[in-house]
């Protein structure tokens, strides 16, 4: 993990500028310096050498004593890095260290330094040379004051001593390294002053070229922290820009759109907000509506039409002559259809609002199929067609909402007659047992005029009709097929269609119901009261809820919820996975306005528990704080199951 803190840019420039322009200063003068300083030696000590030379010449001849005196003095005198010049006279020869590697230690540490060179004679012997030389000796005693080389002459000479030559002695010249350096740097300064203003001079410049990303940099961050600061910021500040920079200007471009994409957000977040918000108004009303039209229809329009039934029961139909009861007969038919529509439409209403509930009990199949052959069997005769059952299974109890199951058969089978002119309906039944459950599937498939692909899920919805000459003839209101979509969902089933126009058609319904041992277990949640609200779907939750024996009274419209309240005490509210959070929270604040109101009934406050989705859970913390802050109780993912998910309702009652 990385635990630097954090820098801005130009503070990383001015850092890395500095930094390099060091390195750059250290390498462009300590490397200079020694190299200069080790060469300068060197060229000093060649130089002694030749002086050398020339004063072994002149020291090996007879009377060289007072030439090399004279040299000597001129010498002193005109090389002042020179600190002495000494001879002294041996036969022997000296073993001098080789000087050529040491040459920078020396010109960098040294004080002084000291070379011998030898003075060999091919006339002279060495006793007579040591005789007449000793007072010389002592003249060339003399203080030097620098040195700067060193030679490998002294080697040379002694290897070039022969049997005709004969060694009479060393000549030692000792050099001040320090007066040497001194010099060296006198003569150097002022090159070294005009490289060192260069320097300054052009780092001065790279500094303000590079000064000058840096204003646009930091313009750019004083507007990015307006943007931080100011939330509710409407116009973005206008950003100067000084030098066209290829990326700051990308930058700066790319923030301008940002922010425009924004604000694009932003109205249309607003106007969004807007739209939900009438959205949630012409709820309100069509619940009002709703509600209203079912009252319309059970008072109104019902109660006439259950007058014209019992006045036609009422009358004498023996004493009626054959047109009268033609027309009785027209009479009755047409009420009766019109009393079964208006009863789908109203069980249709209901199921919308939840005021249908799943009631389990234990039935037989076979018998269920049979009561239902024996129902349509004169309809399918008076037109000529064969109605067939096909069952794949033995005799076998299950546990279900017979009389629902009952219902949407008995549809399929009534659209199955209508919709056939010629041919065959078969009903089809399949078993299929698992660990823990049941699996039944029963189908109803006809010959008739079928549908069209592009019709087949237009077909669900309420007082929809195929727009063909060929199914405008038939009868029908058109919520037949929604109903047993309903149903279906109630009981958590599913219905599929397979059709081909002029074939026939198939309507396949799937149920998943207990086992035997299942169905006989200890219903945990018996006598709990909860409200289901759900926006489109009631979801596998509540077919949970009810297995474990809680009363459940599903609802969408948020009025209908309170007026449920207002009737009953109510445990809990639950929101479904489907209910978006920001329905939820004004449900929620709707709720707790209520059991707050002085007015109201309610006697206690519910327990309030949000269902939200597996995909959700990651997002939960964008909207569980309004929800909680709302009235909601609990927050939780809809994934337990049985007795986890009673253990976990009973836990929240306990707490709340």
């Amino acid at each position: 993990m990385n635990n630097r803190s954090s820098q801005t840019i130009p503070v990383l420039i001015w850092r890395s500028v500095i930094q390099a322009v060091v390195l750059a200063v250290l390498a462009g003068f300590l490397l200079p310096f020694i190299y200069g300083l080790v060469h300068y030696y060197q060229e000093k000590e060649q130089h002694i050498q030749q002086l050398a030379s020339l004063l072994t010449t002149s020291a090996s001849t007879a009377d060289g004593a007072d030439v090399v005196a004279e040299q000597v003095n001129i010498l002193l005198e005109n090389e002042p890095t020179i600190q002495s010049i000494v001879f002294y006279s041996t036969s022997e020869p000296i073993e001098d260290i080789d000087q050529s590697l040491a040459d920078w230690k020396n010109a960098l540490f040294a004080h002084t330094v000291s070379f011998n060179y030898p003075v060999i004679s091919k006339d002279l012997d060495a006793s007579i040379v040591a005789s007449n030389k000793s007072d010389s000796n002592q003249q060339l005693a003399l203080t030097l004051s620098n040195i700067m080389s060193e030679s490998s002459a002294p080697d040379e000479a002694t290897d070039t001593a022969t049997e005709n030559s004969t060694l009479i002695g060393y000549i030692n010249i000792t050099m001040d390294v320090e007066l040497l350096r001194l010099h060296w740097f006198q003569n150097i300064l002022w090159l070294w002053l005009t490289t060192v203003v260069m320097i300054v001079m052009f780092a001065l410049y790279i500094f303000r070229k590079l000064n000058w990303p840096v204003k646009d940099i930091e313009v750019l961050t004083d507007v990015c922290d307006i943007v931080i600061d100011n939330a509710n910021l409407e116009q973005l500040p206008v950003i100067p820009q000084q030098f066209n920079f290829q990326e700051l200007t990308q930058i700066k471009k790319a923030l301008i759109v940002l922010f425009n994409r924004l604000q694009e957000a932003q109205q249309g977040y607003e106007t969004l907000a807007a739209f939900e918000q009438q959205l949630h108004n012409k709820d309100v009303s069509l619940d009002v509506q709703l509600h209203n039209f079912q009252s319309m229809i059970s008072h109104e329009l019902k109660t006439s039409l259950n007058a014209i039934v019992g006045g036609l029961q009422l009358l004498d139909y023996e004493t009626l002559s054959r047109e009268q009861k033609d027309a009785v007969e027209i009479i009755s038919s047409g009420s009766d259809k019109l009393v079964l529509s208006l009863d789908h439409i109203i069980q249709l209403n209901q199921i919308q609002k939840g005021q249908i509930r799943i009631h389990k009990n234990e039935f037989n199949p076979l018998q269920l199929i049979a009561d239902l052959l024996a129902k349509f069997e004169n309809m399918a005769t008076q037109k000529g067609l064969e109605l067939i059952s096909n069952i794949h299974h033995i005799d076998y109890s299950l546990y279900g909402d017979s009389e629902k199951i009952h219902q949407i058969l008995s549809i399929l089978l009534n659209n199955a007659i209508k919709f056939t002119p010629v041919g065959k309906i078969t009903i089809t039944s399949q078993l299929t047992h698992f660990n823990k459950s049941n699996r039944w599937q029963i189908s109803v498939k006809d010959t008739g005029i079928g549908i069209d692909n592009e019709h087949l899920d237009d077909i669900f919805n309420p007082f929809f009709q195929v727009d063909s000459s060929q199914t405008r003839q038939y009868e029908g209101s058109g919520v037949g097929l929604p109903i047993v979509r309903q149903m279906a969902q109630l009981m958590g089933a599913t219905i599929d269609v397979d059709s081909v126009l002029g074939v026939g058609t198939q309507f396949t319904l799937t149920i998943a119901m207990p086992n035997q041992q299942q169905s006989k277990q200890q219903r945990l949640l018996s006598g709990l009261t909860i409200i289901y609200y759900y926006y489109h779907e009631t979801g596998s939750l509540l077919d949970e809820l009810e297995y474990l024996g809680a009363t459940i009274i599903c609802r969408q419209g948020n009025q209908l919820v309170i007026e449920e309240m207002r009737k009953q005490k109510v445990d809990m509210v639950m929101f479904a996975e489907d209910v978006f959070p920001e329905k939820a929270e004004i449900l929620a604040k709707r709720i707790r306005q209520y059991e707050s109101d002085e007015g109201s009934k309610s006697e206690h406050r519910a327990l309030l528990v949000y269902w939200y989705p597996q995909h959700r859970a990651r997002h939960v913390d964008s909207f569980e704080y309004g929800l909680k802050a709302a009235g909601i109780d609990y927050c939780h993912i809809a994934t337990y199951k049985d007795k986890a998910l009673s253990d976990l309702l009973k836990q929240w009652l306990v707490w709340t």
